[in-house]
C-alpha cells in the first residue's frame, strides 16, 4: 500500500468511526429521550481524556519506565536527537524500561509531555542500525500524532457500550424503567443490545486504524533512516522471537502487564503466533527473513489479524520489502 492511499484509508476510516458514532448518538438519543444518556457519555469522555493525560505515568509505572540519562548512553540520544530533527519534532524524552522483552513505546500527554521508550531486552537483542529504525518508528507515531488520534477513537467503543449497558439496566427493570412500563423496559433493552453490538463494529473499526497507523510509522522509519525498510525488517524479526523466548507462561491464560500493547512496535501477547508465522528454526536474522518473505498470510492469519492491534507479522513484512525495493530502485 502506497503513502496517499495509506493515507486515504487512515482518513476514511477516522471519518467512518467518528461519522457512524454521531449519527447513532443522535439517533436514539432522539427516540429514547433519556438525558441520563448524556451524563453517561459525558462521565465516559471526562474518565477517557483523564486516562489520556494520566496514562504515561501509569505506563512508566507498569513498564518500570525511568528517563535514560544522557551520559548513560549518549549514542542512543543522538541518534534520538538526529532523527528527530529529520522527521521534523521537538525530540522526546529517552525512556528506558526495564522489561527483558525486546520492545519500544512511544506514548505521552500534554501533562507529560512526548516520550520515546526502549526496553533493556531490546538495546540488548537489536543491533545499532535496528534500534536506529525502530526509534524512526516511534518518532512517526508522535509525529503523525497517533497517540491523540488512536485516544479519540478509542474511547467511542466505550462510550456506546456503557450507554447500551445502562439501556440494558433500564429495560430490565433494575433502575426502575421496566416496572412502570414493559413495553418502554423492552424497547429500552432492545436499543441497548443494539449500541453493544455496535461497540463492537467501532471496536473493530478502531483495531483497524491501529494497523494502518503501525503501516504508516513503518514507511517514515524507512523514509528517515538509511535502508532503513531493511534494518526495520530485521529488527522486527528479531523483536518477535526474542519476545516468544521471554514471555513466562501464566497460569490462567493471563497476558502480563502487556495492557497497554497497541503501544508497542509488535503486540508481545501475539509472540508465539507471529513467530510460528515466521517458522523460527533458530536460524539467522536475514535466513528467516528470506524464508518468511516467500510466505503469504494463511485465511486463518487474515482472520485473527481484524482482531489485533498490528498487522499480521508476514504482511508487515512483505510491505517493508515492498517499499525497500522502491527505495533501491529510484
Amino acid at each position: 500500500m502506497n503513502a496517499w492511499k495509506l493515507r486515504l484509508s487512515m482518513a476514511g476510516t477516522l471519518a467512518i468511526i467518528i461519522g457512524l458514532s454521531t449519527l447513532v448518538i443522535t439517533a436514539v438519543l432522539f427516540l429514547v429521550g433519556y438525558f441520563s444518556l448524556i451524563t453517561i457519555g459525558l462521565l465516559v469522555v471526562v474518565i477517557n481524556v483523564a486516562q489520556w493525560l494520566f496514562a504515561p505515568y501509569l505506563i512508566g509505572w507498569m513498564y518500570k519506565a525511568r528517563e535514560l540519562k544522557q551520559t548513560e548512553n549518549p549514542e542512543l540520544h543522538q541518534t534520538v536527537e538526529s532523527l528527530s530533527k529529520k522527521s521534523g519534532i521537538s525530540a522526546p524524552r529517552l525512556m528506558l524500561a526495564q522489561i527483558p522483552i525486546p520492545n519500544a513505546f512511544a506514548y505521552g500527554s500534554p501533562i507529560s509531555g512526548t516520550r520515546v521508550a526502549v526496553t533493556a531486552g531490546l538495546l540488548k537483542s537489536l543491533d545499532p542500525g535496528e534500534i536506529e529504525a525502530v526509534l524512526g518508528h516511534e518518532l512517526g507515531h508522535l509525529k503523525h500524532r497517533d497517540v491523540q488520534a488512536m485516544m479519540l477513537v478509542s474511547f467511542l467503543p466505550s462510550l456506546f457500550f456503557y450507554i447500551g449497558y445502562s439501556l440494558m439496566l433500564s429495560g430490565s427493570g433494575i433502575f426502575g424503567g421496566g416496572s412502570n412500563n414493559k413495553n418502554s423496559g423492552g424497547y429500552n433493552a432492545l436499543i441497548g443490545l443494539a449500541f453493544m453490538a455496535f461497540s463492537w463494529v467501532l471496536t473493530l473499526f478502531t483495531l483497524y486504524l491501529s494497523r494502518l497507523r503501525e503501516y504508516y510509522a513503518d514507511r517514515h522509519s524507512a523514509s528517515i533512516v538509511e535502508n532503513g525498510a531493511m534494518k526495520l525488517s530485521t529488527g522486527l524479526v528479531t523483536i518477535v522471537e526474542e519476545s516468544r523466548r521471554n514471555m513466562k507462561p501464566r497460569k490462567n491464560g493471563q497476558k502480563g502487564n502487556t495492557s497497554f500493547r497497541a503501544l508497542f512496535i509488535t503486540d508481545p501477547d501475539h509472540a508465539t503466533a507471529d513467530s510460528a508465522d515466521l517458522h523460527a528454526n533458530g536460524i539467522d536474522k536475514q535466513a528467516l527473513l528470506r524464508e518468511t518473505l516467500a510466505q503469504r498470510p494463511s485465511k486463518t492469519d487474515k482472520f485473527v489479524e481484524v482482531f489485533s492491534t498490528h498487522p499480521n507479522i508476514v504482511k508487515r513484512l512483505h510491505a517493508l520489502q515492498e517499499l525497500d525495493q522502491q527505495q533501491n530502485s529510484a
